[in-house]
């Protein structure tokens, strides 16, 4: 058996990392906004949300760990690039970067800021910031993560020389995963328009998450088999 190299390990890596944070996020649903169904949903202000804590905050660190993970592989695939494509690849790390620092500033709020803040009763700014509120500042931040996100995919993709039919599935996937974001949003926009609540960052969170599962293992694959 052909002994892993870093660049296949951490693809592997990020694959299996962004599965187990897609199960702990998808059990513990938001009590807010338009899909909860139950009948102690959370309302505004969101001052009483201390009884969530920490099992609505358990999916926040293995996130952390994702976003990492799939800042890393696109350094991996920025570097990887012919001569001749430099430049996307070094697009592709620059938004990749924003993305990943957006991302780590929203959730290490949510751990260092909202969850002390609710316990000890302290009120200011927790409704704006809270991942509870639908149309908060976490919404919206990690709606410009993913964008930025799924831009690093596009170039991501761009700055890939597709010789082989991997390497034309893994370019072809981040930069359909780039295509169905955008389109998501613009069909979201102009049918709710302000009322888009977090539908919007729940069509952003699969299709950008869907991408690193797959093309992770396609990579850990495409990697292991001797990279050029």
């Amino acid at each position: 058996m052909k002994k892993l190299n870093f660049r296949s390990g951490f693809a592997l890596f990020t694959s299996i990392a962004t599965i187990l944070t897609f199960i702990i996020a998808y059990y513990t649903p938001p009590l807010s906004g338009p899909f909860c169904r139950a009948a102690s949903c959370f309302q505004y202000p969101y001052l009483d949300i201390a009884s969530r804590f920490p099992r609505d905050y358990y999916w926040l660190i293995p996130a952390m760990v994702v976003i990492f993970a799939y800042l890393i592989l696109m350094i991996i695939l920025g570097n990887r690039t012919e001569e001749k494509k430099k430049l996307y690849g070094q697009i592709t790390v620059i938004f990749a970067s924003m993305s990943a620092a957006i991302f780590f500033v929203t959730y290490f709020t949510q751990l260092a800021v909202i969850q002390p803040s609710v316990l000890k009763g302290e009120a200011d700014g927790v409704s704006l910031l809270t991942q509870f509120n639908p149309h908060g500042l976490f919404i919206a931040l990690e709606e410009l993560g993913f964008l930025l996100m799924t831009i690093s995919f596009l170039f991501g993709g761009l700055a890939m020389t597709a010789r082989t039919k991997l390497e034309k599935w893994v370019k072809g996937i981040f930069i359909g995963s780039f295509v169905l974001t955008v389109l998501s949003l613009v069909v979201i926009l102009a049918t709710m328009g302000l009322d888009r609540e977090y539908y919007f960052e729940i069509a952003a969170y699969t299709f950008t998450w869907l991408t690193l599962i797959v093309n992770g293992f396609l990579l850990f694959k495409l990697f292991n088999r001797g990279d050029r």
